[in-house]
């Protein structure tokens, strides 16, 4: 049975064994809340794959780059600032393909404003 990236089905010993760490190195990443597990209905710590990734990139940073927990605390919400803002910019691209398309740029999107409804065409005689 395949599960999807974000459900929580990895009990605490199962995780820390992947990670070869201890268990009271994930309590401490959550007391610290650079990790969130799910928690069963009795109160079980439930890790999904993408807990299991954010863990390595924990310990990739304390066990490799030296950084202390504040920073990797640092780095994860800078991380999270920037996905969001290259999600961001991906929907605005989007947006505007298709405004392209239609050929027009709605009023509240343009870029340029003008300072009146009426433009002022003067045509000469040739």
């Amino acid at each position: 049975m395949m599960h999807t990236y974000d459900e929580p089905v990895y009990l605490i010993s199962i995780v820390a064994k992947i990670l070869d760490i201890h268990p009271q190195t994930l309590r401490q990443y959550e007391r610290e809340n650079l990790v969130t597990p799910s928690r069963s209905n009795g109160r079980i710590r439930l890790y999904s794959q993408r807990d299991i990734d954010r863990i390595k990139m924990i310990l990739r940073l304390t066990r490799e780059l030296g950084v202390n927990i504040a920073g990797v605390d640092v780095a994860l919400r800078l991380k999270e600032q920037m996905e969001a803002m290259e999600l961001e910019i991906a929907e605005l691209r989007h947006e505007l393909a298709i405004a392209k398309n239609k050929g027009s740029v709605a009023p509240d999107k343009s870029l340029v404003t003008t300072r009146s409804q009426y433009d002022l065409i003067i045509f000469t005689d040739k």
